[in-house]
């Protein structure tokens, strides 16, 4: 018999009008049985819970709170297949009660590749033109289902994120670096100065440059984030991430009234409200924001 994997999904209710975390959360119970395509996944695969009813609840449970919200956050672990299925069932479900109005924004593209993904969503380019010019991700098959049905459906894909060359400038040289470069290239990240983490979550962010960092079930924090070396602003760089994802949605927003948007992004960087929630009420105080983190429990699906 394959060797069970045990994944977690929570859900927090943020509410943008106070500096108050309620702990309205579902918590979402993912059981991996090594399946390779969404096909093979089904609800038998995963379990939500609602830790402020205490009770489980279902996706539809979720998008109907989002007729109060105006951002649904997604935090995954990169690598979670089911994870990866319930993005899409998310996506296809919010669709379908809100039509038009939904949006997909993405931390697996960049900014500057924004016009590329217009291109193939309108249907001018050829997906192997998309690809490669839109710098896809080495596992982009996991996110083409719900890009495939954005442009079936003619609906907007926000490319959130900053470009690594930016983050890494950031990381190196500091904010000073990308003040002094041309006003083209700031376009593709949050305007100047931007804020940088504080608080908890710097807390979580230098344990990850030391070297006896206790160990985490957050895949997606080993993964995403190693080691710096030595001389590198991991809280510099990792702001500028968090910082242009959050300013992408807003300047979204501010365009698009009543528009939901879906936002995908490493659990990292929205666990608990921090990082590009926290940035998001910066840029837009009065947007209403949903969580959802996933993370590995042993006990599935005999759940405390």
């Amino acid at each position: 018999m394959k060797k069970f994997k045990k994944v977690i999904l929570k859900y927090n209710k943020i509410n943008s009008f106070t500096s108050n975390i309620f702990k309205t959360q579902f918590l979402c119970f993912v059981l991996f049985m090594n399946v390779p395509t969404f096909a093979q996944i089904t609800e038998v695969n995963y379990k939500i819970y609602s830790t402020r009813l205490n009770k489980e609840v279902n996706v539809n449970d979720i998008v109907e709170d989002m007729k109060n919200y105006n951002v649904l956050f997604f935090g995954e672990e990169h690598n979670d297949s089911v994870a990866h299925f319930l993005e899409h069932k998310i996506f296809e479900t919010l669709h379908q009660s809100f039509s038009n109005n939904t949006t997909l924004s993405m931390e697996m593209f960049d900014r500057d590749v924004q016009t590329v993904m217009n291109e193939y969503l309108q249907g001018s380019i050829r997906e192997k033109n998309f690809t490669k010019d839109a710098r896809s991700w080495s596992n982009y098959r996991d996110y083409k289902p719900m890009v495939e049905y954005a442009k079936s459906n003619k609906l907007d894909v926000i490319c959130a994120n900053s470009p690594t060359r930016y983050t890494n400038l950031a990381g190196r040289k500091g904010q000073k670096a990308l003040m002094a470069l041309s006003s083209d290239s700031k376009k593709y990240f949050a305007p100047l100065p931007y804020d940088t983490a504080s608080g908890k979550y710097y807390e979580k962010l230098t344990a990850l440059t030391k070297h006896d960092a206790p160990s985490t079930n957050d895949t997606t924090k080993a993964a995403a984030q190693p080691i710096m070396p030595s001389g590198f602003n991991l809280i510099m760089g990792q702001s500028l991430w968090d910082a242009t994802m959050a300013y992408s949605i807003s300047k979204y927003l501010k365009q698009h009234k009543n528009k939901k948007v879906f936002q995908i992004n490493g659990r990292f960087h929205s666990d608990e409200g921090f990082a590009i929630v926290t940035q998001l009420k910066k840029y837009s105080p009065k947007v209403k924001s949903l969580i959802i983190s996933t993370g590995s429990n042993d006990s599935f699906p005999n759940i405390d």
